[in-house]
């Protein structure tokens, strides 16, 4: 009897379990052949090098790492886009931030016109936004030229090798204040009315609500659009790779280490070096992620 229990208990959990399986099945086979298979190329790929006199492709092991570790150029790009991250990111999240509370204040009239007008930036293609200021840029022709020819100077300069960082940084900022806008927005819409009554009772005014009240209920989602806005900066490639073409001896073909990754790879042809730039890269992106997350949920607590 307590065998037939046992086996019948058996068949249950295994039926349940199909049906899990089943349900998940389509997900785990895409994530693998998306994500897993590509990582897993590419980690193979780091692990060979392609000769050059004697042809073909022959296992180096780590060394393709330890190049990288010592490659001036790469160390160059990352400088440039860690300063980016610590430069842009916070302007961007501090003017998302403020847009959101000035868009859930009740003194905002029309909040509904500014948060559709705050956010239509992100709706444009990233290279339509980046061919657009581009156009704006442009010391021969468009707005910067005008102004140079209006006031007789050539001290606008956007594409000149001191301002083109900070021209990128224009460019994302604008493409992405409104994404981070409405992730905050959408944290305060679900704070409790019962927070807002209880501090109104204790003589609480604006700004204290917003200290008080506002800020702590927003510390999930500062958290994850500081994640995304790091993972971001470090993939840094459409915008400096399309205004290339206005500023060639500005932007170097490392001028990021994904545009490093991808030059090596289709002009170069060095697949294996260019396949552990991108895991190197990823490496630390992941790590710098991952401690921004940790960090964040201590403070949560």
């Amino acid at each position: 009897m307590a065998d037939s229990v046992t086996l019948r208990s058996r068949r249950a959990w295994l039926h349940r379990d199909t049906k899990g399986w089943i349900f998940v099945g389509p997900f785990l086979a895409v994530f693998a052949l998306t994500f897993l298979a590509p990582i897993g190329y590419a980690i193979y790929l780091s692990l060979f090098r392609e000769q050059a006199f004697f042809g073909g492709t022959t296992f180096v092991g780590l060394a393709n790492y330890a190049d990288v570790l010592r490659d001036a150029k790469f160390w160059e790009s990352f400088g440039r886009v860690a300063l980016f991250l610590v430069v842009q990111v916070p302007v961007m999240l501090v003017l998302a931030l403020l847009a959101a509370l000035a868009i859930d204040s009740a003194r905002l009239h029309a909040s509904g016109f500014f948060r559709i007008v705050i956010f239509l930036p992100y709706a444009v293609p990233g290279v339509v936004a980046v061919l657009l200021w581009g156009y704006l840029y442009g010391t021969n022709f468009g707005l910067a030229a005008d102004l140079n020819d209006l006031f007789n100077t050539s001290a606008i300069q956007p594409l000149s090798q001191h301002w083109m960082l900070p021209s990128i940084a224009n460019i994302v900022t604008w493409e992405f204040v409104g994404y981070n806008m409405l992730i905050f927005y959408s944290a305060l819409r679900t704070v409790p009315e019962e927070l807002y009554e209880a501090a109104a009772i204790d003589g609480a005014g604006t700004w204290r609500t917003v200290l008080a009240v506002k800020l702590p209920a927003l510390r999930g989602a500062i958290v994850i659009a500081t994640i995304f806005s790091i993972i971001g900066s470090f993939q840094l490639f459409n915008e400096p790779n399309i205004l290339r073409t206005l500023a060639p001896n500005v932007i170097t073909t490392y001028y990021t280490p994904n545009m490093y990754a991808y030059n090596l790879s289709f002009a170069g042809q060095q697949f294996n070096y260019s396949a552990t730039v991108a895991l190197v890269m990823g490496l630390f992106t992941a790590v710098i992620a991952y401690v921004v997350q940790l960090r964040g949920s201590r403070e949560a607590l």
